[in-house]
């Protein structure tokens, strides 16, 4: 029989009791992804349904692309002066938080009055960021017109992210183009990343808007644009005669989880923002049916 001290085995215990708390605490974190979805999902509901509703469903953040079809945030009468503080409550009793600010506002517009209105936009929604703790504002790149040199409309593009990030200065607001329109290739969204080197510029990762067009593999794309990536778009669908049909997460062909996995190995500590395209697309499933299901596809995923 072999016997030990007192001491050594106080100590040894000790050790692996903390070994198990560190490992515990790593399996937990590794289970509870950033949720979030985009109020582009539902676009009927009110502010109160759509806190409610993500706090009951175990969302932390909520991502907003209008409330009740109004897309100019800074129109809408929860962010006015005598109810913006009230807003804030709300979302603060529910363990919730704005994490992105959808705007409208496209880039790659050389017309000197519509391109003012643009970025205009995008001022008024950092501005209005800033005022309620929200770390990002959207922005399209977005399209590459036929009329126009691709190099000149790149050139529009890095730019206007430019002047917003000047804009954000001195705020706690970045300004994220969307991998969305024409530009979802990986080598151009390199190139208008790169010129556009700024501290208050990043991207937002749609996988699907990409791959539909592309079929660059996630691990692929993500290895070129990591550095750049603070918040994701997460959503599926199916190709049907090369339209774009929309699915519930992982019942379509999108390869969604591929991308979720090197964005887990990257130690990626952002948030998995769904986005349901109700508003533009009314016949896919219901918002009580699709935001509901992401999240528990999503933990399980987690928790495989």
């Amino acid at each position: 029989m072999v016997y030990i001290s007192r001491r050594k085995f106080l100590k040894s215990t000790s050790v692996l009791a903390a070994a198990t708390l560190v490992t515990t605490g790593f399996d937990e974190n590794k289970k509870k992804p950033l949720l979030a979805f985009s109020t582009l999902g539902c676009p009927d509901w009110t502010f109160m349904k759509i806190t409610d509703f993500a706090a009951q469903h175990g969302y932390n953040g909520i991502e907003l692309r209008g409330i009740q079809r109004e897309l100019d945030l800074t129109k809408c009468r929860e962010f006015s002066n005598q109810n913006i503080a009230g807003t804030l409550t709300v979302l603060k009793d529910k363990n919730l938080r704005f994490v992105d600010l959808g705007s409208s506002t496209n880039l790659h517009i050389a017309d000197s009055e519509k391109r003012k209105s643009n970025l205009d936009e995008g001022r008024r929604f950092i501005d209005l960021a800033q005022k309620i703790n929200c770390p990002y504002i959207r922005v399209f790149p977005n399209n590459f017109p036929k009329e126009q040199e691709k190099n000149e409309t790149i050139d529009l593009i890095i730019k206007g992210l430019m002047e917003l990030g000047d804009h954000a200065k001195g705020s706690n607001v970045s300004v994220l183009m969307e991998t969305h329109g024409d530009v979802v290739k990986s080598d151009d969204l390199l190139k208008v990343m790169q010129s556009a080197s700024h501290a208050k510029v990043g991207l937002v990762w749609d996988v699907t808007n990409m791959w539909i067009v592309t079929k660059e593999p996630p691990v692929e794309m993500y290895k070129k644009l990591k550095k750049y990536i603070h918040h994701t778009h997460i959503k599926d669908a199916s190709l049907v005669n090369h339209k774009v049909n929309y699915k519930l997460l992982g019942q379509g062909e999108v390869p969604v989880f591929e991308a979720i996995q090197a964005l887990e190995k990257g130690d990626y500590k952002g948030y998995y923002s769904f986005e349901w395209e109700k508003l533009w697309h009314p016949e896919i499933e219901e918002p009580e049916i699709a935001l509901a299901d992401y999240p528990k596809v999503m933990r399980q995923h987690f928790n495989r």
